[in-house]
């Protein structure tokens, strides 16, 4: 374990919860993301006798050197965040799980004259009109839903209406809406109640079941009974499977919350982004004796989004100051984000749950890290001290760090990440695609880059006290020539490497700047340096991965570009536009006929070809 990462003591403050836990390497990256019914059991059997382990798993160990958590509610809500911190992070001992594995949703098709409920595991939520909610983690709670949803409210199956009623109508599972036998009003009033059910509000479901149940049984029917009965059964297991990691809106939001005591305070930020949690921050803050805490809270929010480029549009607080600073504030970050920012604190449902968990992420942290997190202040903060001695500036505080990836001048992308008091603060990271240049001129993308950057500061986000160049002489020429065009006063340095590729030290005003090779500024200046690097070579690589994805339709015959990106948009990717029938892309506008055969033979010809025996000669 490096730093002052004391293993049996935090070992020793694991709680007896469900949760997510995250091993970090010697990098501080992200090595592997697990899930647990009791956190304080499952990270416990990483550390004991290696008998019975893997190979995997026991070379794994040997690379961690710290890990962190995330408490949850439930083993569900776990599975849940531990898919979309896989899907952050992507850490390199997570390979079994990295196996595009999809997880199913319930989707309604309103769009539809009488709507169908079934499960798929693609959410088109973007391309269409209708209503999609999950994912779901357990497969069996989605079966029992959509069963419970067609025994109640009688919803048909049948993808296309036929002529007649079919099994189910005489099953009395559905009303036959193919033969009239029941109204487009009176069955879309079911579909709206089904609806209800679908988003949580089971209350007056089971409610009415009770009701008829108890009827039925005053009646003496009690098969009727016993079936009522265990429709409520599986409403209420329903009801207790309802996630609340993955929020179904697929909005962006923050849900901040502070724990107190008499002299300090830890905020948490739990960050939703498309819908899912990906991730947290918690900071630990100093009180004087008297501050109120609304105040404290009104303080927190007001610095830690002065800074940051990106302000979601709804903010969920654990405590709200009082109502003239909320509006305030609100004001403040409206005018920064250019829409509306609202500040709620919710008082029920999920998003009151998402509070609710970010505070007790805040209390267990606040009770037991409080000396963890003032030594890692003062390290990190202490690195950022020597930074300024080294280079003879005072007052460092926020470092921006630039670098540049392309495979021989192919797919430039250049990453921008921020590093706050000695730490990374990851809301401000920011990915740019080339533009302008053509082919490997990394000194001519570096000057588009920060042109954009800082070009544009006065709309977008605070400027930082220091720049920090992956490379040498050449890098800090071309940023210092940037900074005076645009009349700015920032000192740029850049992180140089040895032959080995290996941070070395700093290049300021023309010379190697020394520094102790086991010092923590040698160590802040190393991560950083690594986190720039791995941040655009995963951008770059993400951008590879979806060129790869177009080249495929390129290679069908009367596919161009107008039609490669119509089909893109209405499908979404490569793996949907595959398994779409004829009838379904030549719906596509842009999309003819013959078009919408030759991409079905294609993807046809490819599957036979996939499925084809191996020869062995």
């Amino acid at each position: 374990m490096a730093g002052d990462f004391d293993l049996q003591e935090e070992l020793k403050k694991l709680p007896d919860r469900p949760g997510v836990y995250l091993m970090h390497g010697q990098k501080d990256e992200v090595i592997y993301v697990g899930k647990a019914v009791v956190l304080k059991n499952r990270v416990r059997q990483y550390f004991q006798s290696s008998r019975g382990k893997s190979a995997k798993i026991q070379r794994m160990v040997s690379q961690i050197t710290r890990f962190e958590y995330i408490v949850t509610d439930s083993e569900l809500e776990a599975l849940v965040l531990e898919c979309n911190l896989i899907k952050e992070y992507e850490p390199r001992y997570n390979t079994m799980l990295k196996d595009g594995k999809s997880y199913p949703y319930i989707c309604v098709t309103l769009t539809e004259d009488f709507p169908r409920i079934y499960s798929t595991r693609t959410n088109r939520s973007l391309r269409d009109q209708n209503r999609y909610f999950g994912p779901y983690t357990n497969l069996k709670a989605v079966r029992d839903t959509l069963k419970l949803l067609q025994q109640v409210y009688r919803i048909r199956t049948c993808r296309n209406l036929p002529d007649k009623p079919c099994l189910n109508y005489h099953m009395h599972l559905c009303d036959a809406p193919c033969a009239g036998k029941i109204s487009k009003e009176e069955y879309r009033a079911r579909v709206e109640d089904a609806l209800l059910v679908l988003n949580g509000h089971y209350e007056k479901l089971k409610k009415s079941l009770q009701e008829e149940m108890f009827r039925a049984s005053e009646e003496l029917d009690f098969e009727r009974a016993i079936t009522l009965r265990d429709l409520i059964e599986g409403v209420t297991y329903i009801s207790d499977q309802h996630q609340k990691i993955t929020d179904l809106s697929g909005e962006d939001r923050d849900i901040c919350a502070l724990a107190f005591d008499e002299k300090d305070a830890v905020a948490v930020v739990l960050y939703v982004r498309d819908g899912k949690m990906i991730g947290r921050d918690h900071f630990h803050i100093g009180i004087a004796p008297g501050d109120e805490r609304a105040q404290v809270v009104s303080s927190f929010l007001q610095q830690f989004y002065a800074g940051t480029p990106y302000i979601p549009r709804e903010i969920l607080a654990s405590r709200l100051p009082s109502e003239e600073e909320r509006k305030a504030l609100e004001a403040f970050l409206s005018e920064r984000r250019g829409s509306v920012v609202r500040i709620l604190t919710p008082q029920r449902g999920k998003k009151e749950h998402l509070v609710e968990m970010a505070r007790n992420n805040a209390e267990m942290i606040l009770k037991q890290d409080r000396e963890k997190i003032l030594r890692e202040e003062v390290r990190t903060k202490g690195a950022m001290k020597d930074l300024s001695e080294a280079l003879g500036l005072y007052g460092l505080r926020r470092v921006e760090a630039y670098d540049i990836s392309n495979i021989s001048g192919f797919l430039s992308v250049a990453s921008m990440i921020v590093f706050e008091d000695g730490r990374p603060k990851k809301n401000d990271y920011r990915k740019f695609r080339i533009k302008t240049v053509i082919g490997p001129d990394d000194y001519a993308s570096m000057e588009e880059v920060l042109t954009r950057r800082l070009g544009n500061h006065q709309q977008d986000w605070t400027l930082p006290d220091l720049i920090m160049m992956d490379g040498g002489r050449g890098h800090v020429n071309v940023a210092e020539q940037v900074v005076e065009r645009l009349g700015l006063d920032i000192p740029v340095v850049g992180m140089v490497k040895d032959d080995r590729h290996r941070t070395r030290g700093l290049y300021f005003h023309g010379e190697e700047v020394p520094m102790d090779l086991h010092g923590d500024l040698f160590a802040l200046i190393t991560r950083i340096q690594d986190e720039v690097h791995r941040f655009a070579i995963e951008y770059h690589r993400s951008l590879r991965s979806k060129e790869s994805v177009h080249s495929l339709l390129d290679d069908i015959e009367g596919i161009g570009p107008k039609r490669r990106a119509a089909l893109m948009r209405e499908f979404g990717d490569i793996e949907a536009i595959s398994k779409a029938t004829v009838e379904e892309l030549a719906k596509v506008p842009e999309i003819n006929e013959p078009a919408a055969q030759a991409v079905y033979d294609f993807f046809r010809a490819k599957l036979a070809e996939k499925e084809r025996p191996e020869v062995i000669e």
